[in-house]
């Protein structure tokens, strides 16, 4: 089943509007309030959506959207699709129907990526690139909502953001003041909020990182040790030596050999 998608984009509403699927909508609706607030109503319960508020819809759900007050706006991402993996995804758990999850660069930059790609000429390639970034956005989105409602909830909002920065630029040269600067604050305060916060610090959990990392190039590749040092951001052999022999109480190189 190749992917089918009726809508894909974002919309920014400063006037009064209305859309709605009275007799079902016809396939999956994945919806991202990103900007001021609508009001919803989904099999007949009402909901207000405010900025982080993702709604998630399933083929033959009653849907109403309105956007009624003219002095606030409302923006938000959407897309309307449906293929043989969304099928199997959405069975896997209970999907909530509205959940309140941190807005995160990483789920913009997907839904961009789809939007951008699906105004491109069809082709073979891209109907692939497209099944991918679905799979990529609805996973992404589902472990927002997990971690929305479990144990990263005990984390103020700028920390998770800088966890989520340390993440994604781990393996290259990352400076306290390059994750204080992301979320608008002192290297200082970063520094001191992340520690109080997350219990080690900005480089402590970036080493962390660099480390799992290596550790997956020791196990399932034939690259060099000095290789995987730098791809994995430690910028030298012995520094990697060092931390890693720390982390794990035996050399790198022993790990290679252990599982020879």
């Amino acid at each position: 089943m190749t992917t089918k998608i009726l809508l894909c984009g974002y919309s920014l509403h400063t006037k009064r509007f209305y859309t709605g699927y009275k007799s079902g909508i016809p396939m999956y609706l994945l919806r991202l309030q990103t900007e001021g607030h609508a009001k919803t109503a989904v099999n007949g319960k009402q909901y207000i959506l405010e900025r982080g508020d993702l709604l998630l819809l399933k083929p033959g759900d009653i849907y109403e959207l309105f956007v009624d007050n003219t002095k606030n706006l409302s923006g938000d991402y959407h897309i309307i699709c449906e293929n043989a993996w969304l099928n199997e995804w959405w069975n896997r758990s209970p999907k909530p129907t509205v959940s309140r999850i941190h807005i995160e660069d990483r789920l913009i930059i997907l839904w961009r990526q789809l939007i951008a790609e699906k105004h491109r000429p069809s082709s073979e390639e891209g109907e692939e690139i497209i099944d991918y970034l679905i799979r990529s956005l609805c996973l992404s989105l589902q472990r927002a909502i997990t971690e929305s409602k479990g144990s990263m909830r005990r984390y103020p909002h700028v920390v998770i953001r800088m966890m989520r920065y340390i993440e994604e630029n781990a393996t290259n040269p990352l400076k306290v003041k390059d994750v204080a600067d992301h979320v608008g604050l002192s290297a200082s305060r970063a520094a001191h909020l992340f520690k109080s916060s997350f219990g080690k610090s900005i480089i402590e959990y970036a080493i962390e990182i660099r480390l799992s990392i290596a550790m997956e190039y020791l196990k399932n590749t034939n690259l060099t040790l000095s290789m995987i040092a730098e791809l994995c951001g430690f910028g030298n052999y012995s520094y990697f030596h060092r931390v890693f022999k720390k982390k794990f109480g035996m050399p790198p190189g022993a790990l290679v050999r252990k599982n020879k």
